[in-house]
């Protein structure tokens, strides 16, 4: 097991820390404030330049607009739990950007709950940071650290311990702060408990088309509140949904979307588990190309009316690039592959599965996760 020393993102933050204030985004725990630590001369969370506005005196000192002397970057976490946060941090940068870089961070979409209010366009790179992906854990991965991975998570914490109790316990309380800390702190929801029995069941809605319908039902709610339930969880790196791809030449579906985890270790069907963990893998590599290099990444899944379906494909501004298939075994070729490069303008299919064989069969490749995320070059 390879230990981590320096997250994916290093460099890239690094280099825009010159001209804007970097804002880094993504799920609770996931080591963003241990990452934002290492711009400081000591990663610790007793340097001045580190202000949690969860903190009372820190907050009392960031209200009066002060900050600590000599100190070349400040980092300032979770401060969007305050309500005029975007005008503060505003003022701070204008005056200061010429002395010192600011990276702000939070649990939370930060790009959602900068609008409104006083626009901080043009002032900064909005970066999101995941967990670890297969060759960020292991340039070289192996066998072991891909089960240990599919079984544990790419949360630093349960991932690097890689014990089955510590686990457990990681997990419960994690989820209880998302909701009785985080969507508390940002989000009116009344029946807040019903977020916790939602939460739950999500893992096992995974990888099917999701029915906002049978949720709806299940938790005897307006559509409208199981609707903004998910989009709360989608702001808070809780879940995100895939909507579906329709070439021209393919009668796709149009409205059905897929859910899948930020964290793939709590699915509990092992395909399902398997599907998001290289959904979550790919969504690592479409939102690193569009946080560093610009470009308009989308995640989508393929289906059509027959109920041919290709688990992923992923598109650069607009255009497909490759398309993914998930397998547990990896013998049998998903026969809507073959159906799909007759019809679409795809240019390359894959097939990943869990075992070691590595072969092509008429226009689709058929390989190991752990090629497929060193050959695709994943974050």
């Amino acid at each position: 097991m390879a230990r981590i020393h320096e997250r994916y993102l290093k460099n890239p933050v690094a280099k825009d820390l010159k001209d804007r204030m970097v804002f880094i985004g993504g799920p609770r725990q996931v080591g963003k404030t241990t990452f934002a630590l290492t711009f400081l001369s000591e990663p610790t969370e007793k340097h001045p330049a580190y202000l949690n506005w969860d903190n009372i005196t820190t907050r009392s000192s960031l209200l009066k607009g002060e900050l600590p002397a000599k100190e070349k970057c400040i980092v300032l976490d979770e401060i969007h739990k305050f309500a005029k946060w975007r005008n503060l941090v505003k003022g701070f940068y204008d005056t200061n950007k010429s002395e010192r870089s600011f990276i702000i961070t939070g649990s939370a979409r930060l790009d959602y709950y900068s609008k409104g209010g006083d626009s901080l366009q043009g002032r900064y790179h909005y970066y999101r940071l995941h967990p670890f992906s297969l060759t960020e854990l292991n340039k070289e991965p192996s066998m072991e650290d891909f089960r240990r991975l599919l079984k544990f998570g790419g949360f630093p914490e349960p991932c690097l311990k890689g014990e089955e109790r510590f686990w457990r316990r990681w997990q419960r309380e994690r989820t209880h702060r998302v909701i009785y800390e985080d969507i508390r702190d940002l989000e009116n929801v009344k029946d807040i408990s019903l977020l916790e029995l939602l939460a739950a069941e999500l893992p096992n809605r995974v990888g099917a088309p999701l029915s906002v319908k049978n949720l709806k039902e299940l938790f005897q709610v307006s559509h409208e509140t199981v609707e903004r339930w998910l989009n709360i969880f989608e702001r808070m790196y809780y879940c995100f949904r895939i909507p579906p791809y329709g070439p021209p030449k393919v009668r796709a579906v149009k409205k059905e979307q897929k859910l899948y985890l930020w964290d793939w270790s709590i699915v509990p069907e092992q395909g399902p588990r398997f599907e998001n963990f290289i959904a979550s893998q790919l969504l690592k590599y479409c939102h690193f190309r569009e946080d560093t290099e610009g470009y308009r990444m989308d995640l989508r899944f393929l289906r059509d009316t027959d109920r041919r379906e290709v688990d992923f494909v992923v598109l650069e501004d607009g255009k497909p690039l490759f398309a993914v298939e998930c397998k547990a075994g990896e013998k049998n070729i998903n026969p809507s592959l073959y159906y799909f490069i007759e019809r679409t303008k795809i240019p390359k299919f894959y097939q990943v599965h869990e075992g070691n064989r590595d072969f092509e069969k008429n226009g689709v490749r058929v390989f190991p996760v752990r090629t497929f995320c060193k050959e695709l070059q994943l974050p």
